[in-house]
């Protein structure tokens, strides 16, 4: 972190020159140079314990299959924090993420006395960091405590390098004002009933930082309190550094060497695409919508057709009895049983054929939030009889259709094998179409998903290990919705 010695520019190109020509004592350099930084970055952006260690094992596994990519060698420190923020980014965009395991914080041989200071200060450090946005804070702790320059943020952010200065002066300022005001309220809470009010409690909240900056800006009395400088470097390196575990670099090593893995490796490297005309990784895009989102309003005007039709079939059957029984018999001929218009949406497969009498409905049925004209509609009778018939007009033959008979959902476990990462479960609709997700995981696995399957159709999730050290044979399971399913998965 700042203030600790860190490998030169000179050093940075070496290392990359040497993963490009495969050296795997290069890599394992690169591991014990960076890896605890990374870890800690990860691990500030995961708050995750589990989460920081797959982070930081795909970081160095994407970085050794990339590192041709890079036209700057010199560079690639600050490379390696933006393949560990943009993989960072895709796990934080998982709704099955591992959470609540934080890191312990590395140790440091401090007696109890320099353990009270240091805590007062990180109570400052934390209220003045308050006051700043995310990517604010962001770029103060990269430029701070990891000492990246703004040629580096430009490229881990992925901004322009004009907007990247801009960011880090305005929170350099920024985190200035908060710093001093956090002064005014910890030493001269006394001289305004308001400034105490507000700090009652410390940290700060991003809330009551940003109103405490204010006031300080504003109030005369606050305004001309001094306080003491600061730097930014001193202020952020009392705040905690999470300790990377002893037994991951092992793990990452064999993760990104091993030669039954080289699969496993290549899906990993295409999380990390697609990259700028300078070998750096653009910044993370999230997916589109999945089609379990979609569903509902797929759902929705189909069920409300059928429910129309049903409604002008009880009509009209009650309209024939009323003319069964001899009243208003001299419309009897020209209004048949009205025909219900086509609300089958495409894979729906379970919907009755109509009878021969009927007009078919056609095939390719239009998208489901279109709605079709009442003049398009099929005419039950094409000519209606001139002269009123003297017979009761025969019972109706034809049904109106059902709505599609729900399916149920089958599935297919899989297993993780050893020194792999990812299996596959297979899910699969039964007896109907079923709008499917994943509700959830047990076990040291993820996966998440969802759709719309016609009957007969599969789709394909994909589970993955979460466990950074994995020993013996262990069983997980993943959870779908309709039914409470669940897939039995097998791992390490």
């Amino acid at each position: 972190m700042a203030g600790e010695p860190g490998p030169g520019r000179s050093d940075e190109s070496r290392l990359a020159d040497s993963l490009r020509a495969g050296d795997v004592i290069a890599l394992t350099e690169v591991y014990d140079t960076y890896a605890p930084f990374l870890f800690d970055y990860c691990h500030g952006l995961l708050r995750d314990r589990v989460e920081a260690a797959g982070a930081l094992r795909n970081t160095v596994i994407a970085a050794r299959e990339h590192v041709g990519r890079l036209t700057e060698p010199d560079r690639l420190r600050g490379w390696l924090y933006a393949i560990a923020r943009k993989e960072c980014m895709r796990r934080r965009d998982s709704p099955n993420r591992h959470i609540g395991q934080e890191a312990p914080e590395a140790e440091d041989e401090l007696t109890q006395e320099q353990l009270a200071r240091r805590e007062e200060r990180r109570l400052l450090a934390h209220s003045a960091l308050a006051a700043l946005n995310g990517r604010q804070r962001e770029a103060i702790d990269l430029s701070v405590r990891h000492e990246l320059d703004e040629v580096d943020l430009c490229g881990v952010f992925g901004i322009p390098l004009e907007e990247t200065l801009a960011l880090v002066e305005k929170a350099r300022e920024d985190l200035g004002a908060a710093l001093h005001a956090a002064l005014v309220a910890q030493n001269h809470w006394k001289s305004c009933p308001s400034l105490a009010a507000l700090t009652e409690s410390w940290p700060l909240t991003p809330q009551t930082a940003g109103s405490l900056v204010r006031h300080v800006g504003s109030c005369p009395v606050c305004g001309e309190q001094e306080t003491p400088p600061l730097p930014p470097d001193r202020l952020l390196s009392v705040l905690p550094i999470a300790a990377i575990p002893a037994d991951l670099r092992l793990d990452v090593l064999t993760a990104a060497t091993a030669a039954d893995r080289a699969d496993n490796r290549r899906a990993i490297a295409a999380w990390t695409e697609p990259f700028d005309e300078y070998g750096w990784p653009l910044p993370y895009q999230p997916a589109a919508p999945r089609g379990r989102d979609r569903s509902p309003r797929r759902r929705g005007p189909a069920l409300a057709a059928v429910a129309v039709s049903v409604g002008l079939v009880v009509m009209c059957v009650g309209a024939w009895s009323w003319l069964h029984d001899g009243e208003g018999s001299s419309n009897a001929s020209a209004n048949g049983p009205a025909v219900p218009g086509d609300s089958s949406s495409p894979g729906d497969s379970q919907v009755p054929e109509p009878s021969p009498t009927e007009p078919s409905p056609t095939s390719a049925s239009p998208s489901p939030t279109e709605s079709k004209s009442p003049s398009k509609s099929p005419s039950p009778s094409e000519t209606p009889s001139k002269t009123p018939s003297t017979k009761p007009p025969a019972p109706p033959t034809s049904r109106a259709p059902r709505p599609p008979r729900p399916g149920s959902l089958s599935v297919d476990g899989c297993r993780i094998r050893s020194g792999g990462e990812t299996c596959t479960v297979r899910v699969t609709a039964v007896g109907g179409a079923v709008d499917w997700s994943v509700t959830g995981t047990s076990g040291e696995i993820k996966a998440g998903g969802g759709g719309h399957l016609s009957a007969g159709e599969s789709a394909s999730v994909t589970v993955e290990k979460t466990a950074v050290i994995c020993w013996g044979r262990k069983t997980g399971s993943v959870s779908f919705s309709p039914g409470g399913v669940s897939a039995s998965v097998q791992y390490c």
